[in-house]
């Protein structure tokens, strides 16, 4: 008469998979709170919609080997300092505008998207605009006629997509705060537009 080994036992296996299946379940619930406590505006990493009213520009962290945002002086997008609220309504209004122009079918925003088109998600930093003067009302009339500018290195154009002033104006508005989440570095090597006070 043989005896199976302990470890080798079918009620074995079966228990420590109940086990590790209810431990991983409690581990994925904590870090699911984690993450939205990590992930929603006003947070540490993602900043309050109110950042469109200041300067946003990068450091390199010696500690974390990156770029890292700063949220600086008051510098209110568009001249108008908005409240809370009415900063929030916009940058909502800028992602849903980017949402119903699928964006994402050619640019990546925060990782997630195509790779033909320009990552967006420092985009309002990016040099190619010009000055921070004139950075705002470029970015407006790139977004309502791009057909007629090639704003990128690769020799694509983009297609317009009937966006209107109150839609392009928004989309700014939701690109500069994207630019304020930290991001851990991503997307690397990015260099942003000079910004000395």
């Amino acid at each position: 008469m043989s005896q199976d080994i302990w470890w080798a036992s079918e009620s074995f296996w079966r228990k420590n998979a109940i086990w590790i299946t209810a431990g991983s379940f409690i581990v994925l619930i904590f870090l699911t709170f984690d993450t939205v406590d990590q992930i929603t505006a006003g947070g540490k990493r993602v900043p309050a919609y109110s950042a469109i009213n200041h300067r946003i520009s990068y450091v390199f962290d010696e500690k974390r080997n990156f770029q890292v945002p700063v949220i600086g002086v008051e510098e209110p997008l568009f001249g108008k300092k908005l409240t809370e609220q009415e900063a929030a309504a916009l940058v909502s209004h800028g992602k849903l505008t980017t949402q119903a122009k699928n964006c994402m079918n050619c640019h990546t925003l925060l990782g997630n998207g195509a790779y033909y088109a320009p990552d967006l998600t420092k985009s309002w930093l990016d040099p190619s605009w010009g000055s921070k003067e004139v950075r705002e009302q470029q970015m407006v009339e790139f977004l309502m006629n791009p057909q007629d500018r090639l704003h990128n290195g690769l020799g694509r154009r983009m297609p317009n997509l009937g966006i209107t002033e109150p839609e392009a104006r928004a989309t700014v508005a939701f690109l500069k705060w994207m630019s304020s989440i930290d991001t851990n570095g991503f997307p690397a090597n990015f260099k942003p537009i000079d910004q000395e006070n």
